[in-house]
């Protein structure tokens, strides 16, 4: 169950995950990677924010030696549609 803050800007429960902040107008939500970060404020796109859903593992904070499961960075779109931002 999305908490309050990820409910009010649309995080809805498949793209949820541990922690969201709240960055000049974007949510970041979840182990979203620095490189991707900083693509969305180079680019500033008119969209919600930047999410990686869950925990990945070999995702920022949730390495674990080598092992890496891949997984995709989404840029969730004002209209609630998702895009794959980044493929990780």
């Amino acid at each position: 169950m999305p908490r309050a803050g990820q409910a009010r800007v649309g995080v809805t429960p498949e793209l949820s995950s541990c922690h969201t902040a709240f960055i000049d107008g974007y949510f970041i939500e979840g182990h979203v990677p620095a490189s991707d970060v900083q693509r969305l404020f180079a680019e500033r796109p008119d969209v919600l924010g930047l999410t990686v859903p869950g925990m990945p593992t070999g995702s920022p904070g949730m390495e674990m030696g080598n092992r890496r499961d891949g997984y995709d960075t989404l840029l969730v779109l004002r209209d609630g549609n998702i895009e794959i931002f980044q493929r990780h």
